[in-house]
């Protein structure tokens, strides 16, 4: 029987973390009654098609895969009911609009350059009235500019770089899941609490705009809390053998180990660090914790202190539906990659819905400073501005081997912030 987490019992914070401060805020267009041809507007046919570009290569493929699984999902229940359609109020079976949902689907090879290509083959080809999809924040940026170019709408899935939806947002771009920002003055205070005062930090990052956005910010944070970094190490996407750099680690100077990484490099770098011996001479934190990482590295993961977009063992009736579809389709639990997959297609879907039109100012319109609470992850707005969610922050801790029984996960002790 799983372990389930009451949001009832999890601690709460300062709201949702780190929104202020972001640069990239811009303006939007109008769109009178009659709605001009734009982008793949107008619709024409029964049919409406949804593109869905993720990582089925590269670093980051599981969490692709698992995105994949959830918008195919999302398809079956718009088309025929079930999940979230059943429980809100916007949507309702037999598609969008009453036009079936079809879908097209690419692979970004965790590349930016590939991701476009994909992307604009889904959009001039096929016809993609939206596109969803990626994991690494670069390859989120370059299709957002994409679509912002084409006019089509972008719903960003798995991306945490403070740029997605700061200094390089767009209008036709929305970002659900919380930044860097957010995840630096949720976490840093709790690791002064935890670990003490006027530390020092050694930051291990991946050498792309995501891993520099988060260094950044953990930075930052720290900081402001009176720590000291006492060197930093990038690298590269997609490294195998981390040994080296473990290597490198001052082990007299450094107090606590950032290891910025995910996906597959997430699952590589954890092991390798408690192999180097560095967890008896320094505390390891995962500021951005993955599912499938956080499993492939569970024998190590106790006590490691980290955040995560969701976790499916939070219990509440959105997280419970969503789980259960997908559980009883794929027999294995969601990833929170799952979730905002999932949540991003029907977010778009009920948006159009109180638009009463694919008209993409108009859809946009709708998503702007809209406040929901029903994706799993409590109150939420998106905001205006740069159409960042403002929502809570959720700060895990690795369970202990003997903790992980009975179906719960390698992640627990969840707190809100």
């Amino acid at each position: 029987m799983s372990q389930n987490i009451d949001r009832r019992d999890v601690l709460k914070g300062a709201g949702a973390a780190g929104i202020a401060g972001l640069a990239g805020c811009v303006g939007g267009e109008s769109g009178g009654s009659e709605y001009p041809a734009l982008g793949n507007y107008p619709v024409e046919g029964d049919e409406v098609t949804l593109g869905f570009n993720v990582p089925q290569s590269g670093a980051y493929a599981s969490e692709g895969n698992d995105e994949l699984k959830a918008y195919d999902l999302a398809v079956e229940h718009l088309n025929n009911g079930g999940g979230w359609v059943d429980m809100w109020d916007d949507l309702s079976a037999g598609g969008i609009l009453d036009k079936t949902v079809t879908s097209v689907e690419g692979d970004t090879a965790t590349t930016p350059a590939t991701a476009e290509e994909s992307a604009t083959q889904m959009i001039r080809n096929d016809g993609a009235i939206m596109i969803t999809g990626g994991v690494s924040s670069s390859v989120a940026i370059s299709q957002q500019k994409l679509c912002q170019q084409e006019r089509v709408q972008f719903m960003s899935c798995l991306t945490h770089s403070n740029a997605t939806q700061g200094a390089d947002c767009v209008w036709y771009g929305q970002r659900e899941m919380h930044n860097a920002f957010m995840t630096g003055k949720a976490l840093a205070p709790i690791l002064v609490d935890e670990f003490g005062e006027d530390l020092n930090f050694y930051s291990m990052y991946a050498d792309y705009t995501w891993g520099t956005s988060n260094r950044n910010s953990m930075k930052r944070f720290l900081e402001e809390e009176g720590w000291t970094q006492t060197d930093e190490a990038p690298t590269p996407l997609g490294e195998s053998d981390f040994s080296p750099y473990m290597q490198d680690v001052p082990r007299e100077e450094t107090d606590v180990l950032l290891l910025i990484h995910f996906g597959a490099d997430a699952a590589n770098s954890i092991p390798a660090a408690f192999d180097a011996g560095l967890d008896e001479d320094m505390e390891i934190v995962v500021p951005l914790y993955d599912t499938i990482a956080a499993n492939s590295a569970s024998e190590e993961i106790g006590g490691v202190y980290g955040t995560v977009d969701w976790n499916w063992q939070l219990d509440d009736e959105y997280s419970n539906a969503f789980t259960e579809a997908f559980r009883e389709a794929e027999e294995k639990p969601p990833s929170y990659a799952a979730r905002l997959a999932y949540s991003a297609t029907m977010r778009y879907a009920a948006a159009v819905e109180r638009a009463e039109t694919f008209y993409p100012p108009e859809v946009i319109k709708q998503l702007e400073d809209h406040e929901y609470s029903n994706t799993g992850i409590g109150e939420a707005v998106s905001r205006a501005c740069d159409h960042q969610s403002q929502r809570d922050v959720f700060v895990v801790q690795g369970r202990e081997p003997s903790e992980q029984e009975n179906g719960a996960t390698s992640l627990g002790h969840l707190r809100n912030y």
